[in-house]
């Protein structure tokens, strides 16, 4: 009888643990639209209307499947804003057939393997004495650095990005909300 016990009060735990888990990882708005951590990257994007042409992007680009995989990624998701204060018709030109290429190394320059939320990245950045430089998935680096209580994320151009909404928990990741694009 105390085995039988012991095996529902592991079980309670367990279920208990799991349950803080998805509570911690709450959803947040983003572009006037919930995020849900259940759902994927793509799943949540689509709905926000701050992200409009990163989906667009996205599509253009055939990395919907990618990012609707089991990852984990990391994705530092640019404005609808950010994309605005490119050159003029840079996205434009972006998302003609012929330049697909180009596309996909700007958006995976924007991703990370594996899943890093802000504390994730405020370790990577006290343990790197001030900064913290990240492989991103098109095989760049990006630095990654801390002023104030909020993270930047520099280019290899030195265009910085101020990360606007942290850890916006998926399914498969986790997104950070940025105010520039990155570029490669």
């Amino acid at each position: 009888m105390k085995i039988k016990n012991l095996k529902k009060g592991m079980l309670l735990g367990v279920f208990v643990l799991a349950s803080t888990v998805v509570l911690a990882q709450e959803t947040k708005m983003v572009g006037g639209a919930e995020m849900y951590p259940t759902k994927n990257i793509v799943e949540n994007a689509v709905n926000s209307k701050d992200h409009t042409t990163l989906v667009a992007a996205v599509k253009a680009a055939d990395l919907v499947e990618t990012l609707q995989s089991d990852g984990p990624f990391t994705v530092f998701a640019p404005t609808n804003k950010a994309f605005d204060a490119l050159p003029e018709g840079t996205v434009e030109m972006l998302l003609k057939p012929e330049n697909k290429e180009k596309l996909q190394a700007v958006l995976t320059y924007h991703v990370i393997a594996g899943k890093m939320d802000a504390k994730a990245l405020m370790d990577a950045v006290k343990n790197g004495m001030g900064k913290a430089m990240l492989k991103t998935v098109n095989g760049e680096e990006l630095t990654v650095m801390q002023k104030g209580k909020k993270l930047w994320i520099m280019d290899a151009k030195g265009n910085k990005a101020k990360v606007t909404i942290a850890d916006v928990y998926q399914s498969n990741g986790v997104i950070h909300v940025i105010n520039t694009v990155l570029l490669p």
